[in-house]
Formats: structure tokens, C-alpha cells, sequence
């Protein structure tokens, strides 16, 4: 699908309800499935990627009922062998987190995905999975889906992350939930917690000491009650579409501000940005609030690499920011964008290099030196949901025509997001 984009004719003005968080909504399927009794989700997201999760674990025989605004999950503690391959569509969170569950699995099953999921690695689960002692084969160097997984009669270990990767994690904590012993991860950096911030209240035994978890194998999961609050890398999008076009201001209501989350918050204040949170609280264990925010002119910076985990799925729209900032930004430390829905990094550079951009790509990153306007152009997503959404933002401030291709990936995450912006934009 191709969408056709103006500048905006005027402030952006307005409140935006952002979609559920999508790895929320992933854990909290998740977790319910794994569960003995029936778990209530108030506010899922109703999205293709967490569809995924939700049939992949009605394949393995969990009933799940969709209501009016929540989703009834009914679990039995067990899993039941699936009669034929999983399909994950689009999602990595599913085949990473799914693939640590179906290590401890007594059985033998098959998870595919489309095109775009086909070719992302999946080593960086494959290898410590096996060390727990599951049999997993892949195809094309033993490194992409489909994934063949027999799981059972896991042991724990001691493993320490080479790159940050909350999926990563998150399959390993699932693994070590039916390994024999306590399994210890270890991270380089912090990575998104929301996996040890929720499964706990579903009875896991989990310490957390900094970087450091153990987890206790042979835990008994029990039904809770879950709700999920707003996606913040859905709230990104409109506050730099408010921060951009002159004369903004939008409120984000009721979006999620977990601190390993919301890197890009401190990176737009950095830059200069005019943004402030209000009405903060806590849903489920999760920080939630109001965010406030007005147009500035920015400013360019570097981002410390330190933070780049907590920026990974907003990368894409931090890049439309520092291409319309007063002075260059450098990013470093990015390397894994290379492996997202897309290869993110060379996807936005060309992206902006097309609409009229002073773009240097890296291995790691890119450099970036702001200027006063962009022009349209014609944009290829890639199918990669961030980048349709990022160069939609950057159309309201480009001179003529923005063309995205593929635009209807969006879906994954954020159905109606055109019509929103359109909205606030007044378009």
C-alpha cells in the first residue's frame, strides 16, 4: 500500500490515545498461557504481531477468548503439542520469547514467520537454549527460521549476554522457568525489564541485582489480572511530531514511561526539546503517565551508547529529529538496528538522504547534520513499522510530496495511526 503525505497546514493540536504497549501485551498473553487458572488482560493490543503470540499459544492448545477491550486467557499449566508448524508472522518477540518456552516443552514443534521474520538471526537464542540442553535446528547456517525446537529436561546456567537484547533475555528467564537449578543471566547493559517486572506476580521466583537475574526453575504460575498501558514507542511519534512543526502542542495520554523504555524522552530534552509528564502513576507494576508536549527548536547532540537500549525501537524518529536540529548528531553503538524489522540503519539513512538530508552511515550508527527543511520524497518502509511511521512524521515538515511504500505496515503495531496524525495535523 502506498500513502501519499503533505506538510501540515498548520500546529499540531490535540490529545492522542496511543495503542496498548505491544511487549506488554506480548508477556501478559504469554504468561497468562503458561498459568494455571484464567488470567483477565484489561487493554491489550489487538495488533498482527501480538495476534501472533495469541495463536501460536492457541495452537498449543490454550484457550483464548477475545472481549470488549480485554482478552480471557485460560491456562493449564501445560502445553499441548501442536499439530503442525506455528506461524509468528512478523513478530521476533514471539519466535525469541516462544523458542525459551518450547525449550522446556516435552515435545517437538515448528516456528515460521514471513518473509521479513525469516530473515532475522536467531543464534543469539539458538546457542544458549542448547547449552540449557533444548534441541533446536534452523535453516541458512543454522541462524534463521524456521526454528525446530525439542525441548525437555532442561538444566539451569550461567550465562552472560554479548549485546543487549531484552528478547534474548526474556527467552532465557522463560527457559529457566522449567530448568532444573537457579539460571543466571548476566547483561552489559540494561535492557527493557518488563519481563522481571511481571512474571513475579504470576509466581515466578526472581532476584534481580542490577544487570545480574536468577531465576528458580520449577516455579508454579497462577492466574493474575493484568492491564496494559499505553505503547511509549507509539507516544514517540507524536512528540516529535508536536517538538517539529511550529506552534504544537499535543497530550499523550496514559503512556507507559518505563525507564528503560523512554531513552528517547531524555534525548529530545537534551536536544532542546519542550516536554513534561504529568498525572504519573503505576498500572500493573509499570510507571504510566501523561506526556505534555510543545515545539522547540532543537539542537544536535550525541547519544551516549549507554542509552541505546532504550531507544532501539525509536531510533527511526530520533533520526527525522536530529535531521531537522540546529548542528549534527552522531549515534554510535547501534550496531543491533542492523537486525530489527529491517536493517533500520542503512533503511534511514537512505530514507533521509532522499528527502534531502546531510546523512554519514556507520557499521554502528550515523551522523547527521540538521538542516532547516526536508523535501518530499518517495519512501520505502521496507515493511518496517517504525520507519512508515518516522517518515510520516518527517512529511509534515517537507517541502511537496511524501510517498511511503509498504505503508500498511503499521499495522503491526498501530492500526489507524494515519488517521490519527491526520487528526491532530489537521489534515
Amino acid at each position: 500500500m502506498r500513502v501519499e503525505l503533505k506538510k501540515a497546514p498548520g500546529p499540531l493540536r490535540g490529545e492522542v490515545i496511543i495503542p496498548p504497549d505491544k511487549s506488554i501485551s506480548h508477556r501478559a498473553i504469554m504468561f497468562s498461557s503458561l498459568s494455571h487458572g484464567k488470567s483477565r488482560i484489561r487493554n491489550p493490543l489487538m495488533a498482527e504481531d501480538t495476534i501472533s503470540t495469541m495463536n501460536v499459544f492457541r495452537a498449543l492448545g490454550v484457550r483464548i477468548e477475545n472481549g470488549d477491550g480485554f482478552v480471557s486467557v485460560e491456562g493449564t499449566g501445560h502445553l499441548n503439542e501442536p499439530e503442525g508448524p506455528m506461524d509468528c508472522g512478523n513478530s521476533g518477540t514471539t519466535m525469541r520469547l516462544v523458542s525459551g518456552v518450547l525449550s522446556g516443552a516435552p515435545f517437538t514443534s515448528v516456528l515460521v514467520g514471513d518473509e521479513s521474520l525469516s530473515n532475522r538471526p536467531m543464534k543469539r537464542i539458538i546457542q544458549p537454549l542448547r547449552l540449557m540442553g533444548a534441541e533446536i535446528t534452523a535453516s541458512r547456517d543454522d541462524n534463521y527460521p524456521p526454528l525446530t525446537i525439542t525441548g525437555g529436561g532442561l538444566k539451569a546456567i550461567l550465562y552472560e549476554m554479548p549485546v543487549a537484547s531484552a528478547q534474548v533475555k526474556s527467552a532465557l528467564m522463560l527457559a529457566a522457568l522449567y530448568a532444573e537449578g537457579d539460571t543466571v543471566v548476566v547483561e552489559k547493559e540494561k535492557s527493557r525489564d518488563h519481563t522481571e517486572r511481571m512474571l513475579p506476580a504470576f509466581g515466578a521466583d526472581i532476584r534481580v541485582d542490577g544487570a545480574r537475574m536468577t531465576i528458580k526453575g520449577g516455579a508454579r504460575l497462577n492466574a493474575v489480572d493484568t492491564e496494559v498501558p499505553g505503547d511509549f514507542s507509539s507516544a514517540a511519534f507524536f512528540a516529535v511530531a508536536a517538538t517539529l512543526v511550529e506552534g504544537s502542542e499535543i497530550i499523550i495520554r496514559n503512556s507507559g514511561l518505563n525507564p528503560t523504555r523512554t531513552g528517547l524522552l531524555g534525548m529530545l530534552r537534551l536536544m532542546g526539546a519542550d516536554i513534561r509528564v504529568e498525572n504519573e502513576r503505576e498500572v500493573s507494576g509499570e510507571p504510566v503517565g501523561d506526556i505534555v508536549c510543545r515545539s522547540a527548536r532543537l539542537r544536535g547532540a550525541d547519544v551516549d551508547p549507554g542509552i541505546v537500549p532504550f531507544l532501539i525501537d525509536e531510533f527511526p524518529v530520533l533520526c527525522v529529529a536530529a535531521a531537522l536540529a540546529d548542528g549534527t548528531t552522531n549515534i554510535r553503538g547501534a550496531e543491533e538496528l542492523r537486525v530489527k524489522e529491517s536493517d533500520r540503519i542503512a533503511v534511514v539513512a537512505g530514507a533521509l538522504r532522499s528527502m534531502g538530508a546531510d546523512v554519514v552511515e556507520y557499521p554502528d550508527g550515523m551522523s547527521i547534520k540538521g538542516r532547516q527543511t526536508l523535501n518530499g520524497a518517495a519512501v520505502d518502509s521496507s515493511g518496517d513499522h517504525r520507519i512508515a511511521m518516522s517518515f510520516a512524521v518527517a512529511s509534515l515538515v517537507a517541502e511537496g510530496v511524501t510517498a511511503i511504500e509498504r505503508a500498511e505496515a503499521v499495522n503491526v503495531s498501530f492500526p489507524g495511526f494515519y488517521n490519527v496524525l491526520a487528526r491532530v495535523s489537521g489534515g
